[in-house]
C-alpha cells in the first residue's frame, strides 16, 4: 500500500472520531456543570477547545480524502494528468483549489527540491508574487502571469504562468491549477551583455572624441599662430583618430565574425606559414620593444579555417604578447600536434610571454569585450579592449578553444586548441 493509500484510510476514521469526540465532550462538560464539579463559564470553555480541536482534525481528514485520489492515480501512472506533466520538457506543478501539489514533473523538482505531493507548494516556493498569482487564478478562474528572480545561491529569473483548468467538462469551476515555469536567466544575461556592451562602445568613442573636439576648439582660437602647439596637438589628434579607427574596425570584425558564427570554416590551411607571415609583420615592434620572438613548429598543421581570421587572431595573441611582456625578454611561439579530450587529434598554437603575468581574479574575463587587467597600460598601449573577444569568437567559428595560464611575475601563456583537418576520402 503507498503512502497516499494509507493517508486516505486514515482520514476516514478521523472524521468519525471526530464527532464522537465533540459528542462525549458534550456530555462529559455537562455533566460536571450539573453536578457543580465545575462552574458552567469553565465547562462551556472546555467543551468549545475540545470541539474546535476535534473540528480541525476533521477538516485535515476532509483535506486528505479530497487529494489522496488524485494522488493515488499519479502514483500508479494511471492519471492521465500525471503522464501529461511529467512529460512536459518545462518545470510543470498541478495544483488542487488549496494550493496542494497534485502532480509535478522532474524539472519541477530540479527547480524546488522541497517540493512534495500532497504538501502546500508555499513550503518550497515562497515568493510572494507567486503566491498571489496562485490565489489569483483560483479566485478568478483567470491565467496569471508573474515574474520572479532568486538570488541565492545565483541570480536566476523566471516567469510563472498559473493557468486555471477544469478537470471534467461539467464542473463549475476550476479545480487544478497547471503552474509552468520558463528561465528567463539567459535573455536577462544578454540583455545586461548588449547594455553593458553599448555602454562600454560609447565610452571608448566618447573619450578620443572629446579629445579631438578640445583640440580643434584651441587650434582656432589661443594656439591659432602657435606652430609648436599645433604640431603637437595635430600628432595627438591623428593618434586619437587611429584608436577611433582600430576601434570601430575591431567592433566591425567582431559583428562580422558573430554573423557567421554558425558556419564553420571548411577550407584546409596550414597554421604554420600563418603564424610566420603574423612574426615577420610585427618584426618592427618587436625591435621598438627589445624583444626577441622564437618560433618552433612541427611539419605542417593543417586545419579548416578562415585564413584572414586565424590571421587576425594570432596577430592579437603575438601583438599583447609584445604590448604587454617584459621589454627587452622574448616571446616564444610554439606550434605542435595535440590530442583533445575526447581523442580526436588537435592543432595547439601557444605564445608565451615572460612578463609581469596575470593575477588570478582577473583570469575568468580576460574575454569579454573591453574588459582590461590595466585600463591605463591597455590604453597607452593603442589596445581596445577587444583583441581577446575577437580571439574567442573566431576560435568558436572555428570550433576550437583558447586555454590561459598565468601567474604574477611568471608571464602568460596563451594556448589555442584547434581541430585537425582530417583527409579527404579520394573519389
Amino acid at each position: 500500500m503507498s503512502l497516499v493509500d494509507d493517508r486516505a484510510l486514515r482520514a476516514r476514521p478521523l472524521r468519525r472520531g471526530a464527532w464522537l469526540v465533540i459528542v462525549a465532550a458534550a456530555l462529559v462538560f455537562a455533566g460536571l456543570a450539573a453536578t457543580g464539579a465545575l462552574a458552567g463559564s469553565y465547562a462551556l470553555a472546555g467543551f468549545a477547545i475540545v470541539a474546535a480541536a476535534a473540528l480541525v482534525a476533521m477538516r485535515i481528514g476532509q483535506t486528505a480524502a479530497r487529494i489522496s485520489p488524485v494522488l493515488a492515480a499519479s502514483e500508479r501512472g494511471g492519471d492521465p494528468l500525471h503522464a501529461i506533466v511529467s512529460g512536459l520538457p518545462d518545470p510543470v506543478i498541478a495544483l488542487d483549489r488549496d494550493g496542494r501539489v497534485v502532480a509535478l514533473n522532474e524539472p519541477a523538482r530540479v527547480l524546488a527540491p522541497a517540493l512534495r505531493q500532497g504538501e502546500p507548494v508555499t513550503l518550497a516556493l515562497r515568493m510572494p508574487e507567486l503566491t498571489e498569482a496562485i490565489d489569483r487564478a483560483c479566485t478568478r478562474g483567470e491565467q496569471q502571469r508573474v515574474e520572479y528572480s532568486e538570488r541565492v545561491p545565483l541570480d536566476r529569473w523566471f516567469e510563472a504562468v498559473a493557468m486555471p483548468v477544469k478537470r471534467t467538462p461539467d464542473a463549475r469551476s476550476p479545480d487544478l491549477v497547471l503552474l509552468t515555469f520558463r528561465d528567463l536567466t539567459p535573455l536577462r544575461r544578454v540583455e545586461e551583455m548588449r547594455a553593458d556592451f553599448v555602454a562600454n562602445a560609447s565610452h571608448e568613442l566618447r573619450t578620443p572624441l572629446a579629445a579631438l573636439s578640445g583640440f580643434i576648439e584651441t587650434l582656432q582660437g589661443p594656439a591659432r599662430e602657435d606652430v609648436k602647439a599645433r604640431e603637437r596637438f595635430l600628432a595627438i589628434m591623428q593618434e586619437q583618430a587611429r584608436r577611433m579607427a582600430r576601434l570601430i574596425d575591431d567592433l566591425l570584425s567582431l559583428s562580422r565574425i558573430e554573423l557567421n558564427a554558425h558556419r564553420r570554416p571548411d577550407a584546409p590551411v596550414d597554421l604554420i606559414p600563418i603564424v610566420r607571415q603574423v612574426v615577420d609583420g610585427l618584426q618592427t615592434l618587436a625591435r621598438d620593444r627589445g624583444v626577441t620572438i622564437e618560433i618552433a613548429a612541427d611539419d605542417a598543421l593543417m586545419v579548416l579555417g578562415d585564413r584572414d581570421e586565424l590571421v587576425r587572431l594570432f596577430e592579437n595573441l603575438v601583438e599583447n604578447a609584445l604590448k604587454y611582456g617584459a621589454p627587452g625578454k622574448r616571446v616564444d611561439v610554439k606550434l605542435s600536434r595535440g590530442t583533445a579530450a575526447n581523442g580526436q587529434a588537435e592543432a595547439v598554437a601557444s605564445v608565451r610571454d615572460y612578463g609581469p603575468g596575470i593575477a588570478p581574479e582577473h583570469m575568468p574575463r580576460l574575454t569579454e569585450r573591453f574588459y582590461r587587467v590595466d585600463v591605463r597600460e591597455s590604453r597607452a598601449q593603442g589596445g581596445t579592449g577587444l583583441g581577446l573577444a575577437l580571439v574567442k569568437h573566431i576560435l568558436n567559428r572555428h570550433r576550437g578553444r583558447l586555454s590561459i595560464e598565468s601567474a604574477p611575475g611568471e608571464g602568460a601563456t596563451f594556448r589555442v586548441h584547434l581541430p585537425i583537418a582530417m583527409p579527404r576520402p579520394s573519389p
